[in-house]
């Protein structure tokens, strides 16, 4: 029981740091503030908040681990008889149901904080090539190509374009001041449009 209330501790006190670092980047802007005022603020030591934070950027994308393996996980469960293709839909279509901060869903003043941070976008943009990375290991353990073939890292990088797509529209509706309920419309259809371009080409692809 004590151990389990030290980890309950420890990541309640991650989540305060993160909540705490996220409320000053959007109030002064990412780059205007320091590890050193966000400890202050959260009232915690400065090693504190580097030793949960390594990156400052993963304070305000504390996410990170998800947007990275989310893709490369649902391939890897998809049932019997579903490609890739169908089970990335799938899972996407039910995470802008549920507004999932993954496929860009967050307040309109957090959308603008990232925009406007060269910092933030260029950690994204590493976070999507991360993904990458990992679907395409994952669609590689999924179809075992010869080791010449660049299918399963093309099948990837489409797969991925498209979320990283997708995810743009939802921040740039957001930033718009679109209610949630209206961007989650508009973005299962966008969603639906995106995915059935890559039916001809994929939807085959990587049936388990």
């Amino acid at each position: 029981m004590t151990a389990g209330l030290r980890e309950l501790k420890k990541r309640q006190t991650r989540q305060m740091v993160s909540d705490t670092a996220t409320r000053l980047f959007m109030e002064r802007g990412f780059e205007a503030v320091t590890i050193a005022e966000i400890a202050t603020a959260a009232h915690v030591a400065k090693m504190t908040v580097t030793n949960y934070f390594p990156r400052k950027e993963d304070l305000a994308l504390d996410y990170h681990e998800t947007i990275t393996t989310a893709l490369a996980r649902t391939v890897a469960d998809r049932p019997t008889g579903e490609s890739a293709l169908t089970a990335l839909r799938r899972a996407h279509l039910a995470a802008v149901e549920r507004h999932d901060p993954v496929v860009g869903f967050s307040s309109p003043e957090f959308a603008r904080m990232l925009a406007d941070s060269p910092t933030l976008t260029a950690r994204l943009r590493e976070l999507h090539d991360q993904r990458e990375e990992a679907l395409t290991d994952a669609l590689t353990t999924a179809t075992a190509p010869t080791p010449d073939d660049p299918t399963p890292r093309a099948a990837a990088a489409l797969l991925t374009a498209a979320h990283r797509t997708l995810f743009h529209h939802v921040q740039a509706l957001t930033r718009a001041g679109r209610p949630d309920e209206e961007i989650a419309d508009a973005a299962t259809r966008s969603a639906e449009k995106v995915f059935d371009l890559l039916e001809p080409s994929l939807g085959d692809y990587a049936v388990r």
